[in-house]
């Protein structure tokens, strides 16, 4: 069997414990989120699976520091998660990109932001490089394929330098075949750059390719049903007898069996 691969551990760790939160619809609280409690390691890359609309998503931004926890403890780096930071970034299925602005100028936004530019650029074109997209720094949006555009709105993560990078369905949006190519480049990234990373797939196969750690979720009010440790190095296949039965074990999980 091939020997599990260690990232380097420059990743944040996270810790959340007794989570719950509800959407306020119309003064009638929605309950969205109930009693979630977990561990991940730094440098670990961990799937999030479950149900569309259970909460997964939610969990995501609250990890995020995109807006706070009704209950709870959520931490990095035992620190008190309490708001949006440069060390924690998402990555959306829509890319997102500012058509009125080129590649560079996309990228860059992030240390703009942070009023660091003029001294980091060569961040930009680092982050850039890392997505394979040098050549197209120049480039306008509309000129992007699909998995390109996605690519980008990587790099513009990636500049940032971020201990966890937070992938809300990155791929969802993409065919079948930039899909796999982009399945290995994050895969190929993590393992160079050792972030943390929290993936929210409805793949069951994207899952076991590419994460470390898979926890299954119930209906809304998402509750944490199962976690299963996937046991293989990488590269992985989708035709490995393992993978194909864990599959199967977690598609009954989820009442698709």
């Amino acid at each position: 069997m091939v020997a599990l691969e260690k990232p380097r551990s420059a990743g944040l760790a996270l810790h959340i414990e007794g989570l719950s939160h509800a959407f306020d619809i119309e003064g009638t609280p929605l309950p969205v989120l109930e009693n979630i409690s977990l561990n991940v390691a730094p440098g670990e890359f961990v799937a999030l699976l479950g149900p569309s609309g259970c909460g997964k998503s939610t969990l995501l931004r609250l990890v995020a520091g995109l807006e706070p926890a009704d209950q709870g403890t959520l931490q990095g780096d035992g620190q008190p998660i309490i708001g949006p930071d440069p060390s924690r970034v998402v990555v959306f299925q829509d890319p997102t990109l500012y058509p009125w602005r080129r590649v560079w100028d996309n990228v860059a936004l992030g240390l703009q932001a942070q009023g660091v530019l003029k001294g980091q650029r060569q961040r930009v074109d680092a982050a850039l490089a890392k997505v394979h997209l040098g050549d197209f720094a120049r480039a306008w949006p509309r000129q992007l394929s699909g998995g390109m555009a996605q690519r980008v709105a990587l790099a513009r993560a990636l500049v940032n330098e971020p201990r966890l990078l937070i992938l809300d369905e990155p791929l969802g949006k993409l065919d079948s075949l930039t899909r796999i190519a982009m399945q290995k480049e994050l895969i190929d990234l993590w393992q160079r750059q050792g972030y943390t990373a929290l993936m929210v797939t409805h793949d069951v196969e994207e899952a076991l390719l590419m994460a470390n750690r898979i926890i299954v979720f119930s209906d809304r009010p998402a509750r944490v049903k199962s976690q299963i440790l996937v046991e293989r190095g990488y590269p992985r296949r989708r035709d490995d007898p393992y993978l194909v039965e864990l599959r199967t074990s977690i598609l009954q999980s989820l009442g698709l069996g």
